[in-house]
Parts: structure tokens; C-alpha cells; sequence
């Protein structure tokens, strides 16, 4: 029996993906193996959020080339974030690639494993087998925000929910199969719904999920803070399977960084929806985004950040230096112009207050 190997970089929604494209494989009669030597087919799975994780690509990229080197017969296959809409100048830069498809593109993947005859059955691309006791549940794709920063809008597209009924309906056969907590994923997951008919949002989906026998916890991430709204919050105190657990990326606590974040909101709006939250559901646990070293962000507006940070008292705080993303807005429109040295103290200073 053929093997394959999933190498996999980035966020839940890619180790959501990476687990269909398992279980799609498994249709086509691979089987799993651990090491990356062994495998006769290899799918790297890819994230370019930040330089460091881009680094890394390159890296694998150039360690999967020279196993090729040795295995001709070796299929490789890239998908996730590094793979942009010039596909035609990723096979001339990475000629010992046989297939780049973009994040979610199932179909594409089908289509080339019926050119090479590893014909599947004619059931179309899976729903994910995951029979573990909690799973990893995309609900919406893509990103319509186009923060300054972020090259996820540029290499995902544009937000695409998934119809409630076809949620459900997963959830349900997941639960059959022994899992017993879900996690809701989107790019920006609190936008659900808004692109469908009758336009059911985030709310309307928990309500739905809540009623399931057998599930005993929902969890949904990531959420953008301008999109939590009252209904949303009501429904995460009132839904007794919703926990009560929320991420909502800060990244800034200056107005002006804010503003060519191009976030969509100020800091006190930020300050205010803690607030809500905390009034309405007292044990909220929060979690949080900061980036530090944004292009032009002074020590004062650095030091705004940390007076947010200080003054709400997150649960869990992730932070990160600004890396420029090539074709984003901030990399056309901003220098980079705070020095690494600076971007790696003020990262510090976050994760000493944190501790």
C-alpha cells in the first residue's frame, strides 16, 4: 500500500485542512507513515503569516527537492498560503513540485488524482473522519477585512460560509463517531453567515449545534472584535455547550497604529466590548493578538499598547513582531522602518508582562 505524508505549518485552520486531505488519501488507498523518507506521495501544507513561517517552507521545500533527487517517483504536493494566484511561476521556482493547490481546494486535488488514475470512489472529496474526542470544525473561508498587515485576504479569498445544515449535519456524524467538542474555524469566524441566504450568523449556528445529544463543548476562534456583536455575546452566556472562551485579537492599543492597521476600531471601542463581555458572562476567559514593531509605532504608542494590556488583564496574550508581507497594503504603503533589535525588546516587554 502507497504512503503519504502531511507536513503541516500554521494556524487550526490548517491542521483542519491537512486532516481532509488525510482522509481523502485514505480514499485513494494511502496510508499514513511518520517518516517524510518513506512516503510515496508528501503534502506540505503551508503558512506565510510571518517571514519565520515562510522560512520554513523554503526550508522543507528544499529538503522534500533533494529526497526527489533520490526518489523521482515521489509525489509533491503544496497547498496553504504560500501557494498565490501565480501558479505559473511557482512550478518554474519549484520545478520538483507536481501539484500546487490553493487552501481548501479539494476539487483541484480530485482532478489531478483522476489524471494519474488514483481514481477514489465515487462519493466526491469527504467530510472529515475524525473520530478523535475533540476536532477541528471550518466553518467560514477566507477574509473580507484586508488589515494592513495581512496577506491571509490575498492568498484565501474572499469569506465563503459554509450552509448551516451541511455544519450540523458534520457535527452530528462527528459526535456519532465519539467526538465530544468541536471547534469552530474561521479566518475571521464571527463574520459567519453574512455571504448566505436568510443570512444565519455565528449565533444561529451555536443555537443549532447546542441542541446536539451527545456534543458537550463548542469553542469558535478567530473573532474580529468588530463583529462581536450583542447577540453573539448573549448567546455564548445562554448556550450552556458554547464555552465561555473568547479570542479577539487587539494588535494595538494606539488609535493612529490602529488606524493603518486598518483594524476598524479604537481603542476605547476595544476597551468598551471587555468590558460588555465581562459584564454580561463574569468567568469569560479572553485571549488576545499583539503586534509589536508595526511600521512608524513610536515608543509612546508602544507604550499605549502595554496600558491596554496592563489595564484588561488578558487570560493568554500571543504576540509578535510586524513582519512585512509582500503584496499586503502596509508593505506597499509603509517602511519598515523599527529596527529588529527594537521590534525583539518590545516583544519582551509583552511577554514579561504576561507572565
Amino acid at each position: 500500500m502507497p504512503q503519504y505524508y502531511i507536513w503541516t505549518i500554521g494556524c487550526q485552520m490548517n491542521k483542519a485542512e491537512s486532516q481532509r486531505v488525510a482522509d481523502y488519501l485514505g480514499l485513494l488507498s494511502y496510508k499514513a507513515t511518520r517518516s517524510l523518507r518513506s512516503a510515496d506521495l508528501v503534502v506540505l501544507n503551508t503558512c506565510v503569516v510571518r517571514q519565520s513561517a515562510e522560512d520554513k517552507v523554503l526550508g522543507t521545500l528544499g529538503y522534500v527537492k533533494g529526497i526527489k533527487n533520490y526518489n523521482p517517483d515521489l509525489f509533491v504536493l503544496v497547498t496553504g498560503c504560500f501557494v498565490n494566484s501565480n501558479i505559473q511561476q511557482l512550478r518554474r521556482n519549484f520545478p520538483h513540485v507536481d501539484l500546487f493547490f490553493k487552501p481548501g481546494d479539494y476539487v483541484k486535488l480530485a482532478k489531478w488524482a483522476e489524471r494519474l488514475r488514483i481514481v477514489p470512489p465515487k462519493t466526491g472529496l469527504p467530510l472529515t473522519k475524525n473520530t478523535t474526542v475533540c476536532a477541528f470544525v471550518p466553518i467560514i473561508r477566507g477574509c473580507d477585512n484586508f488589515c494592513s498587515y495581512c496577506i491571509v485576504p490575498y492568498r484565501r479569498g474572499r469569506e465563503k460560509s459554509r450552509p448551516v445544515k451541511e455544519i450540523v449535519c458534520e457535527v452530528d456524524r462527528l459526535v456519532s463517531c465519539g467526538t465530544k467538542e468541536v471547534t469552530l474555524l474561521g479566518q475571521n469566524v464571527n463574520s459567519y453567515g453574512h455571504d448566505l441566504p436568510r443570512k444565519p450568523d455565528l449565533s444561529d449556528l451555536l443555537n443549532e449545534l447546542n441542541s446536539i445529544d451527545g456534543l458537550v463543548r463548542i469553542r469558535f476562534l478567530t473573532n474580529h472584535p468588530k463583529d462581536m456583536s450583542q447577540k453573539l455575546i448573549k448567546a455564548i452566556a445562554s448556550l450552556g455547550k458554547v464555552c465561555e472562551h473568547v479570542s479577539l485579537p487587539l494588535q494595538s492599543g494606539d488609535d493612529d497604529i490602529l488606524k493603518a492597521m486598518n483594524r476598524g476600531y479604537t481603542g476605547e471601542q476595544y476597551r468598551q466590548l471587555i468590558h460588555t463581555l465581562r459584564s454580561d458572562i463574569p468567568e469569560i476567559a479572553i485571549s488576545t493578538d499583539v503586534i509589536v514593531g508595526f511600521p512608524g509605532e513610536s515608543d509612546e504608542q508602544f507604550d499605549h499598547t502595554l496600558a491596554v494590556l496592563e489595564k484588561i488583564q488578558f487570560d493568554t496574550v500571543h504576540v509578535a513582531t510586524y513582519s512585512p508581507r509582500l503584496g499586503t497594503i502596509a508593505s506597499r504603503e509603509y517602511r519598515d522602518d523599527v529596527p529588529f533589535e527594537i521590534k525583539k525588546e518590545r516583544l519582551n516587554k509583552v511577554e514579561a508582562l504576561q507572565a
